[in-house]
């Protein structure tokens, strides 16, 4: 009852008109930093630091933490609509989205969109606001034994994403794993696969290789068909996008396993909404009562991603707040935030400054019912520019693609680098090499590494630390199974159907 009456108080402070107008400003900031490739939603955050020198604090984490939010759904439009991921964060969005949008139901998939978005962030913030200590205790027992397995159960999803050949699809992971080691080594300094080019010390940045390997590819596609195919089939009604009470009703179960992974990766620090994001996917297309059919345009595989990722703010700012250890690269930027207005986020902030954590709990909680206002008002003229000729989209695209490229470091040489990947994605995509587990390396790589390495130099090269420890060795058990388990359930199938031939042919 309490923590209602805190809450309560929270929102008054919430709906101040100076709270509420830097809420929406924040909010419409991060639709945009999830929209445009190269802009991610950290930079976003980044971004608007230094306008929150001059607040007070409650205001400045009131504008990030709607950045933050935001930018966790933003990219879910052109991700289903164009096939470009804006963010990481989205990458799983597509796989399902955007073959729903080339049937001719991307209202229908942007209304899917918003309803994980929503559900997932709005249950997060309830669990954030009733056990926010009592669950950072337990991500306070993290290291990284367990950043390394949660990240390997991600990676292990590659099985599921292979859509074919198991073999290609490892084959498609290891070259993007290999991708992510380029450049200087984080651990030793040693440089590895630059050739001796300095253009390469930095490493190929992943934006890189997602923005070229889908949305150039398919550009590259459209192209040899001569723009000859329509983008969708026809526009749905507007008023079908969001999802009927009995559609819900059957897909309940697939939100609260997301909304539940979500929030508890988020509270693992340096996991991030990307993780959630990759694994609540993996496990849905695993174990989900429709995972014959994820890949080819279910909503299954839109909740499942979405709401992961949305889920993972509330599940990040856990730690944050009771704990002042960041858990995201975007937290740690509110973290910063909080250092700069001289408050410590920690136990003592709860006793110290309780007005500020319940306003910042509650801007939460109205940071995400606008944003699905902002998300469901988006809908119709976002799905009403795929009326504009495909020729026309393209070229537009393209140059969004080349325009954040440049941007992710103001080099040149990332702009070829996009190029080169958007060739590569084509002649996957003709070879039948899926796509996703190569992006899924890429940006996967460099946190299994750092944590597999970080563990090999604390636990003196003890490869079964990753089993000895309760919660990797749950995470590394998962994941083993995640990766065989389709092997046997093939050998398993191919058995009984020869089975079957062989009493035919009796």
């Amino acid at each position: 009852m309490e923590i209602l009456v805190h809450l309560f108080e929270g929102f008054i402070h919430a709906l101040h008109p100076i709270n509420l107008f830097l809420l929406i400003i924040g909010l419409i900031a991060g639709l945009i930093a999830g929209i445009l490739p190269g802009l991610t939603l950290v930079m976003g955050v980044i971004l608007l630091l230094p306008f929150t020198y001059p607040m007070e604090a409650t205001q400045a984490i009131i504008l990030l933490t709607a950045v933050y939010v935001a930018g966790t759904y933003g990219g879910a439009f052109t991700s289903i609509l164009f096939r470009i991921p804006g963010e990481p964060i989205h990458v799983p969005l597509l796989w399902d989205g955007y073959p729903m949008t080339r049937r001719g139901e991307a209202a229908k998939a942007l209304g899917w969109t918003l309803f994980a978005a929503g559900g997932g962030g709005l249950v997060a913030a309830i669990i954030m606001t009733f056990v926010s200590e009592p669950f950072a205790k337990v991500a306070l027992s993290f290291s990284t034994p367990e950043y390394f397995a949660i990240v390997f159960l991600g990676l292990t999803s590659v099985v599921a994403l292979g859509r074919g050949s198991m073999s290609q699809a490892i084959m498609s992971l290891l070259l993007g794993l290999l991708i992510a080691t380029v450049g200087v080594d984080d651990i030793y300094g040693a440089e590895r696969f630059t050739f001796g080019s300095s253009l390469l010390r930095n490493g190929i940045d992943y934006l890189t290789v997602m923005v070229g390997t889908y949305a150039v590819a398919e550009i590259f596609t459209r192209l040899e068909e001569g723009f000859s195919t329509a983008v969708v089939q026809r526009l749905e009604r507007i008023k079908t996008a969001l999802p009927t009470l009995s559609e819900i009703r059957g897909i309940m179960g697939v939100l609260l396993r997301s909304i539940g992974l979500g929030t508890l990766i988020g509270a693992v620090p340096g996991a991030g909404a990307t993780v959630a994001s990759f694994v609540s996917y993996g496990v849905e297309k695993q174990y989900g009562r429709r995972r014959d059919k994820m890949g080819q345009g279910v909503p299954e595989g839109i909740v499942a991603s979405q709401a992961a990722a949305t889920a993972s703010v509330g599940g990040a700012l856990i730690p944050l707040l009771t704990l002042g250890i960041p858990g995201s690269g975007a937290t740690a930027v509110i973290l910063g935030a909080f250092l700069l207005h001289g408050i410590q986020p920690g136990p003592e902030v709860f006793r110290a400054s309780l007005d500020l954590v319940y306003t910042i709990f509650a801007s939460l909680y109205l940071g995400i019912i606008l944003m699905c206002i902002m998300g469901w008002l988006g809908v119709k003229p976002l799905v009403k520019t795929l009326d504009a000729p495909e020729a026309v989209s393209s070229a537009i695209i393209m140059v969004l693609c080349f325009i954040g490229a440049f941007t992710i470091r103001n080099n040149i040489t990332d702009v070829w680098m996009m190029v080169l990947f958007g060739i590569l994605g084509y002649f996957m995509e003709r070879f039948g090499f899926p796509i996703a587990p190569l992006v899924l390396g890429s940006i996967l790589g460099p946190l299994a590494e750092r944590a597999f390495m970080t563990t090999m130099l604390s636990y003196h090269n003890d490869f079964l630390i990753f089993f000895k420890r309760p919660v990797s060795g749950v995470f590394m058990v998962l994941a083993i199974i995640s990766l065989f388990m389709p092997l046997l359930i093939s050998l398993w199938q191919r058995q009984k159907a020869n089975k079957n031939l062989i009493k035919a042919g009796g």
